[in-house]
This record gives C-alpha cells, sequence and structure tokens, in this order.
C-alpha cells in the first residue's frame, strides 16, 4: 500500500537521503516502497537543535534517516547521560526512546523524542516560574 502526502506550497520533506522541497501550489503524490520519511515540521538541524532535549531528537533523527540505530549511537548515549544527571525525572521517557531505538523501530523512537522535548519545556516552565 502506497503512502500518500500532501505537501503545501514550498514545504519540504526528506524521504531517503534526499530533500524535496514543493512548488507553489498544493502537491498530492503517493510513495511506494520503503524508505526514511520526515515531513518539514519534524525535521530539526542542527541550528534548530538548541535545548538538550532538542540534540537528543537530532541524534535519534539522524539514525531514522540512515536507518542505522547504531549511527549517532555514541553521541545519543552522551547527550542522554547529561540529560538524565541534570533532570532524572526524565528516565522514563528516555527509557521509551531506547526502548524504540532497541527494538529497531526508529521512526516511533522519534516520536518518542518529541515526548522528551515537551516534557523539557514543561520542566524549563516550572523552573522559570519559580
Amino acid at each position: 500500500m502506497a503512502l500518500k502526502v500532501e505537501l503545501k506550497p514550498h514545504e519540504r520533506i526528506i524521504i531517503g537521503q534526499v530533500v524535496i522541497r514543493n512548488d507553489e501550489q498544493r502537491t498530492r503524490f503517493f510513495i511506494e516502497g520503503e524508505a526514511p520519511i520526515l515531513r518539514e515540521k519534524d525535521i530539526l538541524t542542527a541550528a534548530t537543535a538548541d535545548s538538550p532535549a532538542r540534540k537528543i531528537y537530532l541524534a535519534v533523527q539522524l539514525m531514522y534517516l540512515a536507518g542505522d540505530a547504531a549511527h549517532q549511537h555514541e553521541v545519543y548515549f552522551d547527550l542522554v547521560r547529561e540529560f538524565l544527571q541534570a533532570a532524572p525525572s526524565a528516565l522514563p521517557h528516555i527509557s521509551e526512546i531506547n526502548n524504540r531505538i532497541l527494538s529497531g523501530d526508529l521512526y516511533k523512537s522519534l516520536k518518542a523524542a518529541k515526548k522528551l522535548i515537551a516534557y523539557e519545556a514543561g520542566l524549563i516552565e516550572n523552573a522559570t516560574r519559580v
């Protein structure tokens, strides 16, 4: 079964190792076959990975796009270790990401990393309120 994707004008999508940018009109296309796919709203760059949780997300994103959990493995675990030292309460989120990586489901590990970003934002909001 093909994956149907609709792109807004000028929206970007990564399919495999290729970035596709839409023209000026909304476009619909179908993807047949297996390839890592990320819509623009889910893509982080080194410049936009501006917090510890976002850096973890970026490392997982690079694993996903490479199709290899060993890719960025050392960087990922260094970031996780630092994050847990600063916020031990994030362990359930980190555990979910780790379990998804270990089971080979890198796309779901990205979704779990998004939850970590939201959790980090909550921690920062609580800390600034005090």
